[in-house]
């Protein structure tokens, strides 16, 4: 692993253990160049993901544009990073688990909403306001009105 200070290879694992309920392993690592300590996470693949975007476009999956995504629908939410963390690593297994390499950004969209119905309500529909391009506040109204009656059916 490269020193993000100096740039020097050499560089000497201190102690590891892991991190995100054993998704991720994380790394204290020691700069042998410069006396710089850092952290590295090591996270499993299973395999590459392309995201096929609505106009046909496809880009490799970004794993933090979507922890960017839920941080933004979380925001001043009674939601901590360590349950953003969760979401984003069952989102992506779930992603990773599909036969297809290629994903469409609607199905991560989907994703995204299963995983804040059950996080948040607020969150939810302030992700949904952008993912389902929310235009008035009928929008809001007619989605609001869908949200209670599943809450309504779940007691």
């Amino acid at each position: 692993m490269r020193c993000p200070f100096c740039g020097n290879e050499d560089t000497q694992v201190k102690d590891s253990r892991p991190s995100e309920e054993g998704v991720s392993i994380r790394r204290r690592r020691y700069c042998t160049e410069c006396d710089s300590r850092f952290t590295t996470f090591e996270r499993v693949q299973l395999k590459e993901l392309v995201v096929v975007k609505k106009d046909g476009k496809r880009r490799p999956f970004d794993r933090d544009k979507l922890v960017g995504s839920l941080r933004v629908a979380v925001r001043k939410r009674h939601v901590t990073e360590e349950q953003v963390e969760m979401a984003v690593n069952n989102i992506v297994r779930k992603l990773e688990k599909t036969v297809e390499s290629e994903v469409d950004s609607d199905q991560i969209g989907e994703a995204v909403m299963d995983v804040l119905a059950d996080l948040d309500p607020v969150a939810y529909i302030r992700f949904a306001s952008v993912y389902k391009d929310f235009t008035d506040v009928n929008d809001f109204q007619e989605f609001a009105g869908t949200i209670g009656s599943i809450a309504k059916e779940d007691k």
